[in-house]
């Protein structure tokens, strides 16, 4: 009787161990098998611009990706590079980066804040007798605009604006943001 409690308990302990070891285990496999939603929460978007003038060229392409933490926030990076001309006076590129940060206090409204740094580089023609030019340049924008699914039209404001130096030939921009 005492080999058959003996045995019995030993059982017991043995399925009681097998059983939580194998718990363990499935919670293990489900944790490895858990899949990131963090791409599900990124948006891709940017700008292109043009302008063609009398004998004057600009083109700027500016890629950008955020990262939509709830509806209300946003945060993102994004790149730009611009290429300037006009025939027989200057030549200028401008290459920078930014970091974006969007509030949506209700759907319809997006308020935003973007730090922008660019490098500007400018090649006078000769006959001009001005010296090229190589500089960083930093920018501030707050912004306001109406905002639909994946698209918003606004207006932002340089707060660091800098007549002198700006890449811009004015504070206030009005801007068509786009984010898929």
């Amino acid at each position: 009787m005492k080999n058959l409690k003996s045995i019995f308990r030993n059982y017991s302990l043995f399925t009681i161990a097998f059983c939580l070891f194998t718990s363990y285990l499935m919670a293990q496999e489900n944790t490895y098998n858990h899949k990131s939603d963090f791409w599900d929460h990124v948006r891709f978007g940017g700008g292109i611009g043009l302008s063609f003038q009398n004998n004057y060229f600009s083109g700027t392409l500016s890629p950008s990706a955020i990262y939509q933490f709830n509806p209300q926030f946003a945060l993102g990076v994004g790149l730009s590079g611009t290429y300037n001309s006009r025939k027989d006076y200057y030549k200028s590129t401008i290459l920078g980066g930014s970091i974006i940060g969007l509030f949506n206090p209700i759907r319809e409204i997006q308020i935003s804040a973007e730090l922008e740094e660019n490098n500007v580089n400018i090649n006078w023609d000769n006959r001009t007798g001005l010296t090229n030019e190589n500089y960083w340049y930093t920018s501030l924008f707050l912004g306001a605009g109406y905002r639909t699914k994946h698209v918003t039209v606004g207006i932002r404001y340089d707060v660091l604006y800098d007549k002198e130096k700006s890449t811009y030939t004015d504070p206030w921009m009005p801007f068509i943001r786009v984010y898929f």
